[in-house]
């Protein structure tokens, strides 16, 4: 599938805002979950992490009011939540919608960062091992969070494609042929 060329939302002042009030250790939690759910369900991700699986990355959706630092440590991923950028061995960031739409294949990596829509810092070879397993897993947000949520897949499914279509945020990976 050819991702169609960039046209990179940013999330609304407002809503951003909005978010501040949320709890920052139990956004951690969360996120840790779905962490160790997208592990079991897809293993060879972590593995093809290599040498960089225990690395630190810092996610930074730079239109929200708080940062990620992912530790995909095969044994036990987890993921943090900080109103600031911790310290990582890599730190990518840009909008949600550019680091949402890679993960899901709507947007092309090298796009986003040679258009600088992503900035990169720290160990660039870590930050490609991740985009490569990320991008073989062929992720999809989306389903991981419907897999989680037992008997309400079917209403979280419609939940997630309603919050895509007014948002305009990739929250789950594209059907073949239709571009994000």
């Amino acid at each position: 599938m050819q991702p169609r060329p960039l046209a990179i939302e940013t999330m609304p002042p407002i809503l951003a805002f909005a978010l501040r009030p949320l709890p920052v250790p139990l956004l951690s939690l969360a996120l840790s979950a779905l962490t160790r759910s997208v592990a079991k369900r897809h293993p060879s991700l972590f593995r093809r992490l290599g040498p960089y699986a225990d690395a630190r990355f810092v996610l930074d959706p730079t239109d929200l009011p708080f940062v990620i630092c992912l530790c995909p440590n095969a044994n036990r991923p987890h993921v943090t939540m900080h109103r600031s950028a911790p310290q990582g061995d890599a730190r990518i960031a840009g909008p949600l919608a550019a680091l949402l739409g890679m993960v899901h294949g709507a947007f092309d990596g090298d796009a986003l960062f040679f258009s600088r829509d992503l900035v990169i810092e720290g160990n660039t070879e870590a930050v490609l091992a991740l985009r490569n397993a990320i991008d073989d897993a062929e992720l999809d947000i989306g389903a991981e969070l419907q897999a989680l949520s037992g008997p309400f897949a079917g209403l979280l499914g419609r939940a997630i494609s309603l919050a895509q279509a007014r948002t305009g945020l990739c929250l789950k990976r594209p059907e073949y042929g239709e571009f994000y």
